[in-house]
């Protein structure tokens, strides 16, 4: 089959590889019909995430057809089922699983080893992200091997919703929600939202759908921050005005209680005192990740308010302020997401028409497109905020 796959920093190409087989009772084959590029991947791509080798397949956002079943997986799929596949494995009898907590199953990463020794536990598998998750073959493929199938995917109920509607459930959509969820928004809060890219444009919606009273997004692409306004936020572009100030503007000088960072470790400010600090200690390899809407969040926020981090860290950050988090009483939530904790609900929403997650699509091209696709969406070039990859 053909795949796109990692060769090192910058190096994505689209090549041929082994077909998937079943390897464990409880797995499944799925024929992909529709997967996407996630901005996590774009930290993969820069050669931020360590552990990735060369021939590690990529892709965790995708859905398809389900070809081949397991035994162990048969109570829950058959052959010919449409699914979307979370890109957190799990393994749904762990405790942890039985909690709802699925992105941290104690059971689904074979690389368990070598995470326990990075992060002190071991967090859940996850489709095509590096060997500290396992090591899993991923979605952007014609075929994938789904493992603990029975309980890694969302089977798609008979209807006329399109792959573009559905699926965006494997990932940008529960991470958006999530991210407010976990900010612990009350009706009517003003929520900030650092990244106008997929997840911020989802926790934008997600935040308007949950009752903010006030939803401000902040970015410096022209395209991102339209496409936030017109979901109902009030943009922020960071390299025209102050953000600090115009949050002040906006709140009265209190601060938004809630602040979400849909940005993670590749913040870029460029023209603030401490981004310039972070990229000369990442250029001799004294930091790996560049915290700055971190830091801007803990300054910003409304005392006893909430930093919810949706964005990916990986690493080492410096000159975090905590004494101005503990001191302000601010709550701090991260985390990969729970993804199916959220489904059930969030299909519901997309059914009843309250909300089309197609909307954040730029750009719809061929699987063999897509390495060249993977510097115009880190780029930001042609206005390019979601891609969406078709196998077939």
């Amino acid at each position: 089959m053909r795949a796109l796959v990692w060769h090192g920093k910058k190096d994505i190409r689209y090549d041929t590889v082994p077909d998937p087989r079943i390897e464990d009772e409880r797995d499944a084959i799925v024929k992909v019909t529709s997967c996407a590029i996630c901005g996590s991947y774009l930290h993969l791509y820069d050669g931020f995430i360590p552990t990735m080798k060369h021939g590690d397949i990529l892709g965790h956002e995708f859905m398809g057809e389900v070809m081949e079943v397991a035994p162990g997986a048969r109570k829950n799929l058959k052959v010919g089922d449409r699914v979307v596949v979370p890109f957190t494995i799990f393994c749904g009898e762990c405790e942890q699983c039985r909690k709802g907590n699925f992105s941290v199953c104690e059971r689904s990463n074979r690389g368990k080893d070598l995470a326990d020794k990075a992060f002190g536990h071991a967090t859940a598998g996850l489709f095509g992200y590096s060997h500290l998750t396992g090591g899993y073959p991923g979605g952007q493929a014609e075929y994938v091997r789904v493992p603990y199938a029975d309980c890694t995917h969302i089977k798609v109920p008979p209807n006329n919703l399109t792959d573009d509607q559905l699926l965006f459930l494997g990932d940008i959509f529960p991470t958006g929600w999530q991210a407010v969820v976990q900010s612990e928004l009350k009706p009517g809060e003003t929520v900030a939202i650092w990244g106008a890219g997929p997840v911020g444009q989802m926790c934008v919606r997600s935040a308007l759908l949950l009752g903010a009273g006030q939803v401000i997004c902040i970015d410096h692409v022209p395209e991102r921050l339209s496409m936030a306004q017109a979901g109902g936020a009030i943009p922020i572009n960071l390299e025209q005005e102050s953000v600090v100030e115009r949050l002040n503007d906006l709140t009265d000088g209190r601060g938004p209680e809630r602040c979400i960072d849909a940005v993670g470790m590749e913040a870029h400010a460029s023209a603030t005192l401490d981004a310039v600090y972070d990229r000369a200690k990442q250029a001799v390899m004294l930091e790996s990740d560049r915290p700055h809407v971190l830091r801007e969040m803990a300054y910003v926020c409304r005392p006893a308010g909430s930093l919810s981090v949706p964005g990916v860290y990986g690493g080492l950050i410096d000159k975090f302020p905590f004494g101005m988090v503990m001191q302000k009483g601010l709550t701090i939530r991260t985390g990969q997401t729970h993804v199916n904790r959220w489904t059930d609900d969030l299909l519901r929403r997309i059914e009843d028409g309250q909300i089309d997650p197609s909307f954040v699509i730029t750009h719809r091209v061929t699987l063999e497109d897509g390495p060249a696709m993977y510097k115009t969406f880190r780029d930001k070039e042609d206005g390019c905020i979601k891609v969406v990859l078709k196998p077939h």
